[in-house]
């Protein structure tokens, strides 16, 4: 099963939803702002990913962090201590696959590829 991890309200989160709904791609929905963020996954998409791919640097919510909190995510270990308090800093949506692979982000070719549609 894949597991779409974000918020319900991200235009993002939205368009790769409907996507995977189009599709007829099961997945389920993991609200961070409900449901919080796993350590245990967060600790796989950090090492899958990368923290740097995984903190939205260009969104509102880090925008709205102080200078200092910006400027202490200097590795992953810091960045999941942000994330653990700062759910609406994570790049959206963390897609995990069925076969485990993590996924940041939404792009239509991408996910068609992961999906054998494309």
């Amino acid at each position: 099963m894949i597991t779409l991890y974000g918020i319900p309200n991200c235009d993002t989160v939205k368009k790769a939803r409907a996507w995977l709904t189009e599709h007829a791609v099961p997945y389920q929905f993991h609200d961070f702002k409900k449901q919080g963020v796993p350590p245990a996954q967060l600790d796989a998409w950090l090492q899958d990913a990368g923290w740097e791919t995984l903190l939205n640097r260009k969104g509102t919510a880090w925008r709205k962090l102080d200078a200092a909190t910006q400027a202490a995510a200097v590795d992953a270990a810091s960045a999941r201590a942000l994330v653990l308090t700062q759910a609406s800093i994570i790049k959206r949506p963390v897609v995990v696959w069925a076969d485990g692979g993590v996924m940041v982000g939404f792009k239509p070719d991408a996910f068609a590829r992961r999906c054998s549609y494309g």
